[in-house]
This record gives structure tokens, sequence and C-alpha cells, in this order.
């Protein structure tokens, strides 16, 4: 059933500072340089949707359109946003004598990462406010997505990507028809040109969190995951965290739905995963930091997670905090071990940045942070085939006997 009403956006807020600010605008950072957060006139809301109005409609990500930002739905880019699937990773259970433990798999969006999520939203919102050129930084799976849904919505984009960045990445943005340019920096140093190129260029910043709708696409990862998990939390979710705006979507979405009567006031503990060599939110939590310091010389396999300086660093840590969870770094090592170990055991391939979600899970468990009776919830962030990988084949001579006994 389609309601009536479709459109519930009542203005944006400064996340920092709580500041108002009008709907319906173009809006970058806020006046104190910090995200601005979508709110939405949540008494309509509630009188509006049940869980029935969600669950008649195809399991995708526009199925949650009353709490997405678009005031005309017509303007929606659409490349397939199926919703992920949970995928129960039994024989990794099995082996760290668990309960219970989950991947939420969102390789299987268009892209083949959770980017499309958020970039879906933000080229949409493009769109309906008449911007014509975007620009923004990456570590790849984002570039690949913006210049995606930038096609489809007829939009320019240009893309600033360190030269650390996947070959694949890089090719797939240029695909799209986008420009894509290595910069000798990370991932915030390519965040500054496309800054000082505003003015020159005349393009919008899609940075992450630069802009208030990256969020409202990525926060559907929770309205979703409660939904297909029977209107109901796990009890920890695991998330790589480098801009965090996943983790910080999911949280407000659990707030929202709370609001709107769908679940009651439990919530997962959040856990923000890095990698040991780039882990500033993992240094400000121990600290007892709201914001965190730049990290410098970033290092790790994971690219996605391989950000030195978050400008929601504050919006992480609150969230973390709140929730009673905790931030945990771990090596590439166990980062690599962890990727080999679940597509042995369980048929998934992670993505690097998948793979530390396990291995942070299973530092969590040894130090005692994590009980083996806890539901827990992984997030694979991307397909595991958009990284390279080894060749751990062998060769055979067909012209010369085999000895079949060895093979």
């Amino acid at each position: 059933m389609i309601t009536p009403r479709e459109y519930f956006v009542s203005h944006l807020e400064c996340g920092l500072t709580g500041t108002l600010h009008e709907a319906g605008q173009i809006h970058g950072l806020s006046p104190a340089g910090r995200p601005l957060l979508v709110r939405y006139d949540l008494d309509a809301l509630r009188a509006a949707v049940t869980r029935e109005t969600f669950a008649a409609r195809p399991a995708t990500l526009w199925k949650w359109r009353e709490l997405l930002p678009l005031a005309d739905f017509s303007n929606r880019i659409e490349l397939g946003e199926v919703a992920t699937p949970i995928l129960p990773l039994e024989r990794t259970a099995a082996r760290l004598n668990a309960r219970a433990v989950l991947v939420k798999d969102e390789g299987r969006l268009p892209t083949g990462s959770f980017k499309a999520r958020g970039l879906a939203l933000a080229l949409s919102m493009a769109k309906e406010l008449g911007i014509a050129k975007i620009a923004m930084p990456t570590n790849g799976n984002a570039g690949g997505a913006a210049a995606a849904y930038a096609a489809a919505a007829g939009i320019e984009a240009v893309i600033f990507a360190p030269e650390e960045t996947p070959e694949i990445n890089i090719r797939e943005i240029a695909a799209y028809g986008a420009r894509v340019y290595r910069v000798n920096g990370q991932i915030d140093d390519c965040g500054k040109l496309v800054a000082a190129g505003k003015d020159a260029q005349g393009w919008f910043d899609l940075s992450t969190l630069k802009e208030p709708y990256r969020i409202e696409g990525k926060k559907t990862m929770g309205l979703e995951l409660v939904e297909q998990l029977g209107w109901r939390v796990p009890d920890v979710i695991f998330y790589p965290t480098g801009g965090g705006t996943g983790l910080i979507g999911m949280w407000k979405a659990f707030a929202e739905l709370e609001a709107l009567g769908l679940i009651g006031p439990e919530r997962p503990r959040m856990v923000a995963v890095q990698a040991e060599g780039c882990a500033p939110m993992v240094r400000a939590f121990e600290q007892g930091e709201r914001h965190a310091a730049r990290w410098d010389n970033p290092a790790t396999v994971a690219a996605g997670i391989r950000v030195p300086q978050a400008v929601g660093d504050f919006l992480i840590l609150d969230a973390v905090r709140e929730s009673g969870g905790f931030a945990i770094a771990v090596s590439d090592a166990a980062i690599e071990e962890a990727v080999s170990a679940v597509a042995r055991d369980d048929g998934t391939l992670l993505c690097p940045e998948g793979g530390a979600t396990l291995a942070a899970y299973e530092k969590a468990r040894r130090i005692g942070l994590v009980s083996a009776d806890e539901e827990v919830l992984l997030f694979n962030c991307a397909s595991g085939l958009k990284y390279p990988l080894a060749d751990q084949s062998r060769r055979l001579d067909r012209h010369k006997p085999i000895d079949w006994a060895n093979l």
C-alpha cells in the first residue's frame, strides 16, 4: 500500500551545534564546518507507516521512501539496489565456538559495494536540486559508485584517488565516464583538492559527510537489517570504519525506527573496526576524546578504511559510546587470514574491510569484549572479487603422464 504522503523531511540540523537549516536547498557542511543531518516529521510519519507498509513493497533500498529525503520520488536513480542478504557463517561460528556469526553481504549491490547506497541518494538529491557537476575524493569503491550514479543522472563527475587505490577501481571509475585523477597523497589530500578547485570548476563537493544525503542512503542498512531479523537488532555490529557514514547512518536509523514505534529501545553495541596502520578512531576512543586527530602515514591492505581523518569523527565516537560499544584495530595479517578462512570455511569471499570485521570479532573474543553467546553481525562492504587475489593455482601439462594419486 502506498501512503498518500511520501515526503516527511522537516529540516536539516548541524550534527555538532544543533542549528537548524531549511530543507530543499543545496547544502554542504554547516557554518560550524560539521555534517548536516536530515530530520523528519516523525509524529506524522508514525501515523502514516507500519511494518506492513514496508513489508508489502519490493525488497529494495527504495521501499523506505518515507524515510528518505527526496521531495519528488521520480528523481530517484535506480540501478538495482536490492536488499542484501544476511548470511550465517556456520562453520566460522563453530570454529570460534560462537552462538551466531552473521555477515551482511553488501557486495551484492550495484558497483559491488555498499557505497551504492549512499551515492544513490546523494546523486538522486543532486539531480533533484539541479546540480550539474560533482567532485569527490575516493579510496576506490565510493568513486565507482559516484561515477555510475552520476552517469545515470546525467551529471558530470570528477574523481580524485590516492595513487595506491586499487587499479580495478580506477578503471571502473573511468569506465562510467568520470574523469579520474591519481594523486600523490591520501584521501584527505584528495579532499583538499576537491575543495580547492570548487570555485574554479564550479563543482559540488560530494565528499563523505560534506553533504547531508549520503548518510540517508547508508542508514538503509540499519532499516533493512532490522526488518530482516524480524524487527529486532543483533547484540553487536562490527563495522569497518573509515569515514564512518554507515555506522552513523545505522545509529540514526535505529532511533528513527523507535520513534515510529517499529522497534523498541534495544540497541546493538556498535563496534568501529579499523586497521592498525590507520586507526584514528581507535586512538581517540581509547584516549576518551570526542574528536580524532589525523593519523600520519596511514597504511593497510584494506583501502576502504585507510582514512586518516574523518569530518564526522564525533558522530562515530558518540554512537559507539552511546551504544556501549568500542573501537578496535586489527593487523593486516589478521585481515588477510580472516578473508582466507571465511572463503574456505563458508564459501563467502569477503573484501579486506569485511575481513577486518571478522578479525576484530576474534580479537574482541580473545580479550573479553564480546561473549560467545552474543549474536554478532559483521559487515562485508564490497565484493571480494574487486580486490587482488593470490594465485594459488597449479599447472598440468596434458602431454605428460599425470600423477593422479598426488593430484
